[in-house]
Formats: C-alpha cells, sequence, structure tokens
C-alpha cells in the first residue's frame, strides 16, 4: 500500500556491489515536521505554565518591579530598608564583583523577592476573598453595597486574561462542616420520609453518633482537609467510581445528545469530519489554556481541573479498583465501524487534519469492506460487562505482542470513534419512539460498539446524527456539556458544510489513510467477550427510557411564577413521583462544589418537609389556592438554601461518605453511617448546563441535553435541561424488571405537574396575569 510505503523513512537491499541505500524525502519530512510539532507543544506548555504560576501577576511585572527599585536606588532612596545593602555586603564578602555590578545584582535580587512576596500576598488575598460566600444567599438580581465592593476587590485581586488554570491556586479549601450541623441537616432530611418510630430511632443513632464516634473521624477528615487540595474528590473517584466491580455502561456512564430538531448534513462521514475536527480544536485550546476559565458574575471563578483529563485519557480495569491512565499527547484516535478497529493519524505536514481530509478519513473506513477478524466485532462488550473479568482478560490476553500493541492504539487515543450504522434522531412522525431508540442507542448501543472506558465515545450516526457517550469517574456533566456545546456550535456555525452536505475545503492527497488494528483473539478469551455480553445485553435491554421535549412553556413563564426555574422543576418533579408512585422518596439532585480547589458534586436532597407539604395540598380539594401558592414558594424558597448550603461546602451527603471512608480505614462500626450510606437513591435528578448558543439568532438549534440510567433498580432516573424561555428537554430512565415503575407514566405525570403548578399562579397561555 501506498501510504505504508510512505511511512518508512529508508530502506535497504543487499546485492552483489553492496548495501543498496533508499532514503524516502517525504517519510523523513514528516518526521521533522512531527518533531517540530512536539517542541512547539512542549513550549507552549512551558510559557503558559511560567504565566500560570505566576498568576495573578505578569511575567512583565517583574520588570517593572525590579526597574521600579532600580531607579529607587538611583534616586538614593532605599525601599528595602535595608536589605539590599545587606544583600551587597553579602555579594561584597565574594570578590568576583565590581561595587556598580554588585549595586545592580543587589537591586535585581531584592526586586525579584519583592515581586515574589506580591505575587503570594495577591493571592493569598484573593483565596481569603474567594473564601466568603455571603453572595451565595442575596436575593437574586439584589446585591448588597457590601457585595458589590467585596465583586469589585476579587476583579481587582484577579489579574487580566486569566487563563483557564490561572486561578487554581487562588481557590480556598473546601471546609469540613461540623459533624453536629451535618447530623442535625440529616434527620432534618429523613424526617417526612420515616414514621415517627423510625424517626426516634434514627435520631438516637444520629446524636450519639455526633457526641461519641463523630468527633473522632472528624480529627482525621480536618487533617486531611489541610494537607490535601480537598478532602473529598480523591476518596469519591476511587470508592464512588473506580471500585465499582459492576457494569459501567448504563451503571456510571452518561450521553450527550445533538440537537433536537436540527442535523446540518445527512453525511456519515461529512458529520463526523467536522466534529472531530472541532474536538481536536477544543483540545488544542485546551492544551494552551486559551478556554477562559468559568465565572459566576463574570468575577467569580469556578475550578477547572476536571478538564486536565478529558483527552488522552482511558480507564484502565484492576482486579480490586480501576485506575485512570491519561498521557499528555495523542496524534491518533480509534474508529469502530461494522465490527472493525481503525487507527487514524490526525496531523499532516505538522497541522492537523482539516475537516474536508477528517472526512475524507472516514469515508475510507465506510467505504471498506473487509471482515472483523476473530473476536473483533463484538471486542467492547470486555468494557461493558463486569470489571474483574475484563481486567483478568486483560492480563492474559492482552499483554503482549499484536493484541498490546491494538490495545494501546485504543487506551492511548485521544478519544473513541463510532460510526453507527444505524439512524436515529427525533422524528415528528413518531417522536416517542425514536426519541426513546436515540437515547439507548448513545447509552448502551449494541454493548459492543462504543469502547464505554474510553473519557468519550464520539457516536455519529448513518443520517448524521450524533451524540457523545462518557465515562463518569474523569470528570461530571458540565465539563463534558461545555466542550460538547462548543462543538456544536463550531460545527454549524464555524466550519459549516457545502450545499451537497459535504465538508467546506478541497481533499488532499498523500495523507495517510487509516490502518486496521490487528487482533489475534484466542478462543478462550471469544468465551470471555461473550460471557461479558451476557451480562451487558440483560441490563441494557432492562432499561426503559422515555426522552420527551416539553415545549407547553419553559423558562420564561416560570420567572413569571417569581421563583428559581429549577426549583420550579424539583417541585413538580415531587408532585409527579408522589402521584407515579403513592410516597414520597429520598431524592438525589446533582449540585457542583467547583467554587473549591478541585471541587466536583455535592447532593441536594430534594424531598422535604416543605415539599412534602405542598404535594399533599395540591391534590387536597380541601386547601385554599393561597394555602398552596403559599407552601410551594415556601419550599421553592427552602430548595434554594438547600442548593446553595451544597455549593458552599455545607451539604450533607460528601461529609458523611468521607467520615464513613475514615470508620473503614479505622476498622470502627458506626450504625449510623451504615444506615446512611445504605439508604436508596429512588429519584436521582439532575440539570443539564443551558446551552450558550443564542436560539434567537439560530432558532432551531435547541439542544436535546443528556442522560443516565436508573440508579436504583427500583426507582427512576432524570436528567432534564431548561432550554430558552419556551423548552425543557426532559430524559427519564428506569427498569422494565420492576412492576412498579415506569418511564413513559412518569413522564406523563411530569408534564401534568408542571401544568398543574402553571394553573396554581394562573400564568398560562389564556391567563391575563
Amino acid at each position: 500500500m501506498a501510504e505504508a510505503h510512505q511511512a518508512v523513512a529508508f530502506q535497504f537491499t543487499v546485492t552483489p556491489d553492496g548495501i543498496d541505500l533508499r532514503m524516502s524525502h517525504e517519510a523523513l519530512r514528516q518526521i521533522y515536521l512531527s518533531g517540530l510539532y512536539s517542541w512547539k507543544k512542549k513550549f507552549i506548555r512551558f510559557k503558559n505554565g511560567i504565566i500560570t504560576g505566576v498568576y495573578p501577576a505578569s511575567p512583565s511585572s517583574w520588570l517593572i518591579v525590579v526597574v521600579g527599585v532600580m531607579s529607587t536606588m538611583y534616586a538614593k532612596i532605599d525601599p528595602s530598608l535595608g536589605l539590599i545593602a545587606k544583600i551587597n555586603r553579602t555579594l561584597d564578602i565574594t570578590g568576583y564583583m565590581s561595587n556598580q555590578t554588585q549595586n545592580i545584582v543587589s537591586g535585581v535580587l531584592f526586586g525579584t523577592g519583592l515581586w515574589v512576596a506580591l505575587i503570594f500576598s495577591m493571592r493569598y488575598t484573593l483565596k481569603m476573598l474567594l473564601s466568603y460566600h455571603g453572595w451565595m444567599f442575596a436575593e437574586h438580581g439584589k446585591l448588597s453595597t457590601g457585595t458589590k465592593i467585596w465583586m469589585t476587590l476579587v476583579k481587582l485581586f484577579s489579574g487580566r486574561k486569566p487563563m483557564l488554570y490561572s486561578f487554581q491556586t487562588s481557590l480556598p479549601r473546601l471546609p469540613v462542616p461540623s459533624v453536629k450541623n451535618t447530623v442535625n441537616r440529616y434527620l432534618e432530611s429523613v424526617h417526612p420520609l420515616m414514621n415517627e418510630e423510625q424517626f426516634k430511632r434514627m435520631e438516637a443513632l444520629g446524636k450519639d453518633f455526633a457526641t461519641n464516634l463523630g468527633p473522632k473521624l472528624q480529627w482525621y477528615l480536618k487533617l486531611k482537609s489541610w494537607w490535601a487540595a480537598n478532602y473529598v474528590s480523591d476518596w469519591w473517584e476511587e470508592y464512588i467510581y473506580l471500585r465499582g466491580r459492576g457494569p459501567i455502561m448504563v451503571n456510571s456512564n452518561y450521553f450527550a445528545m445533538d440537537f433536537l430538531y436540527f442535523t446540518p448534513t445527512s453525511v456519515q462521514a461529512a458529520r463526523a469530519g467536522n466534529a472531530i475536527h472541532a474536538i481536536l480544536l477544543y483540545r488544542r485550546k485546551l492544551d494552551r489554556q486559551q478556554i477562559q476559565p468559568l465565572m459566576i458574575y463574570n468575577a467569580i471563578p469556578m475550578c477547572s481541573s476536571q478538564y486536565e483529563r478529558m483527552f488522552n485519557t482511558s480507564r484502565i480495569p484492576g482486579i480490586e479498583t480501576d485506575t485512570i491512565q491519561h498521557i499528555k499527547d495523542s496524534k491518533h484516535i480509534v474508529v469502530y465501524h461494522k465490527g472493525c478497529f481503525y487507527k487514524v493519524w490526525l496531523y499532516y505536514d505538522g497541522r492537523l487534519l482539516k475537516p474536508r481530509e477528517i472526512e475524507q478519513q472516514m469515508q475510507w473506513i465506510l467505504d471498506d469492506k473487509s471482515k472483523p477478524q476473530p473476536g473483533e466485532e463484538k471486542l467492547a462488550a470486555l468494557t461493558a460487562g463486569d470489571r474483574v473479568p475484563w481486567a483478568k482478560a486483560r492480563q492474559t490476553y492482552f499483554a503482549r505482542g499484536k493484541n498490546k500493541q491494538s490495545l494501546d492504539a485504543i487506551e492511548k487515543a485521544a478519544f473513541f470513534v463510532t460510526l453507527d450504522d444505524t439512524a436515529q434522531g427525533y422524528r415528528e412522525e413518531d417522536p416517542v419512539t425514536t426519541m426513546e431508540t436515540y437515547a439507548k442507542s448513545l447509552l448502551h448501543g449494541k454493548c459492543y460498539d462504543r469502547w464505554f472506558d474510553k473519557s468519550f465515545t464520539l457516536i455519529v450516526f448513518k443520517n448524521g446524527k450524533m451524540g457523545l457517550n462518557t465515562e463518569h469517574s474523569w470528570a461530571d456533566a458540565p465539563i463534558v456539556g461545555h466542550l460538547w456545546e462548543n462543538v456544536m456550535f463550531s460545527d454549524c456555525l464555524e466550519l459549516g458544510y457545502t450545499e451537497d452536505g459535504h465538508c467546506k475545503g478541497e481533499s488532499s492527497s498523500g495523507i495517510l489513510m487509516p490502518s486496521r488494528l490487528q487482533w489475534e483473539i484466542l478462543e478462550e478469551c471469544q468465551e470471555v467477550i461473550e460471557r461479558s455480553l451476557a451480562v451487558a445485553r440483560p441490563l441494557a435491554d432492562d432499561v426503559d427510557f422515555h426522552s420527551f421535549p416539553f415545549d407547553t412553556f419553559g423558562k420564561g413563564l416560570m420567572k413569571k411564577a417569581k421563583t428559581s426555574p429549577d426549583a420550579f422543576v424539583q417541585l413538580a418533579l415531587q408532585l409527579a413521583h408522589y402521584r407515579d408512585m403513592g410516597k414520597f422518596c429520598l431524592t438525589y439532585e446533582a449540585s457542583m462544589t467547583r467554587l473549591f480547589r478541585e471541587g466536583r458534586t455535592e447532593t441536594v436532597r430534594s424531598c422535604t418537609t416543605q415539599s412534602c407539604k405542598f404535594v399533599k395540598a395540591m391534590d387536597d380539594p380541601s386547601e385554599t389556592l393561597e394555602k398552596k401558592i403559599a407552601l410551594f414558594k415556601a419550599a421553592a424558597t427552602h430548595h434554594q438554601l438547600l442548593y446553595r448550603l451544597a455549593m458552599t461546602g455545607n451539604g450533607i451527603d460528601r461529609h458523611l461518605f468521607c467520615l464513613y471512608v475514615v470508620s473503614k480505614y479505622l476498622a470502627v462500626e458506626s450504625p449510623f453511617l451504615k444506615e446512611v450510606l445504605s439508604e436508596p437513591w429512588r429519584l436521582s435528578t439532575s440539570q443539564t448546563p443551558q446551552q450558550h448558543i443564542d436560539l434567537n439568532k439560530n432558532p432551531g438549534m435547541e439542544s436535546s441535553g443528556g442522560g443516565f440510567g436508573p440508579v436504583a433498580d427500583d426507582g427512576y432516573g432524570v436528567s432534564y435541561i431548561i432550554v430558552g424561555d419556551n423548552l425543557i428537554n426532559f430524559h427519564v430512565s428506569s427498569k422494565y424488571s420492576c412492576p412498579e415503575t415506569n418511564s413513559h407514566r412518569f413522564g406523563k405525570n411530569i408534564k401534568r405537574a408542571l401544568c398543574d403548578i402553571r394553573d396554581m399562579f394562573g400564568i398560562g397561555k389564556n391567563s391575563t396575569k
């Protein structure tokens, strides 16, 4: 093959006249350009490391400080209060410098020391300022004078033009709440879910824990919080994600969808070409720290640490625990299509491949008629089943030879791509079935056509629709959401397509075409693959999914009720669940703790005493309208308070989880913690971050959001995205094997609950309010 010939830098043959050496100038040129690219990338990282390391100052400020010190010295003014003279005397001992040189060196050394001291002072001051969270509890849109002054000081000490990781060393550590406060808030949260006898028993356990064992465990937790950047995140990653021995497909991985109504092209290879190029542009910005850190009110920074492992990352199975493998750079991706794995190089002539060139590569794969090698087609099922068999198979069958090289190619790829042979997406003639199959395809597919261990898999369907399947341990949904919004924006509004649906630009000759990964999969290994598939398929088939757009009203109407849209939806979910199941349950809503260094998530316990009173009143014909509205507002206000407490490090569940981990390390049993950590979340909810595409300028580009599988066997998982002023997309999951749950029934109850709350306020379409 021509591409294989070009990849060889030189060839030689032995002849009677000696050795005939033939050099390939093109190959040598590619080697040179590859090295140049590598050194350029190292230099950019080195430069960005310096800029980030001295933030909130800048490297140029060193020169300003040193020149200022030297100027005062020549003006016969000593800005150092005698320190420069002491440095001068120390240098004089060497005897190698003239007086003038000593003065210059002394001034430079003092100026540098002063500059470093100013950096640490500014950084510490900024950290102290960011430790204040009173602004979070102010009424929305009404900042006090004190908060405005505080925000001005934050902006003053934040420096100019921050890079992605500029604020990392200035973010405060996650505080450890007091044991008594956490226990009291926990008891308050479970009170509406227990009868009096159950509550009194739990109250006794809680008070005993807070008085006796709790303070001892808390001491170790405090010690960790002083030593580690975050007292929760490493344990959360290890014990919640990496130590799980069951399948990560459905149970842990989540998905992101394409635009709801709009597909920019129906050409599969072209959509893949633009999407892959847009992802690589994002990666380049990430490497160069050109992505701005997320800021609240354009002033308060959030932690960016989760971005570090977005690319070139894979989860590696282990017997007792998995690990996350992350490499600094990767110049290829791996593509799966119809049972075959292909390695695709991303660079040519020292530059990224252009969208049209990537489309050319994808079309080559789609046109390839070669058949899968024995065991290749369903190989990825190993990543969908239980972790221990996969770990053992990896050690036994993939530790050497072709299999090791090919597995390395997958695990060290920038990301994984599946060119799916099915057509998916919303269709107006059958919205229910099409959205259900689209969601299930992204969540689990055929159980062997996504590499579930990769940080994310890009899935491009036959009709041009696409989506992501994301491994959860390395980062949470808002991080992936930021990538995905940027990709969709770049795909449609920056890169674009020709009139016939192809990527813009010209195809190029000389680019290396994709190469098949080679495997030698023994029959014993194929049996392991089939067993993993036998575990994964029932799990996938059991998922009852219902994805639907709710376009009766949206955020615009909710604001007329003068309440948070998230609180509005959460209370509607409580009402819907009570009507669906006839009872209340422990409810999980994901919140973030990224106001702190290396912060991830915290739980908001959305089922509260206040929400239960409101829900019961809604279906009580004897309750007055005024009473219902008052109960709704009280429940919404309390929900917002819980959300703010969670965001500011005063949640319940992460603290109790870490206390439980400490108790296990100390080999002490806590009946209270054991019971708390064993309680099932029968309603798990999450709001997908809102999209940033301007829908007024780009109508039709509404995001579908994303979703996840059910957390409990007898419960519901609900993801939703509030899109613009008139649309909410919901993704509801449960299990067919549970006779009590039904995702479609729950979806109907959600719609009914939202409309009932709207009608309660009298702010519907026919209202004059």
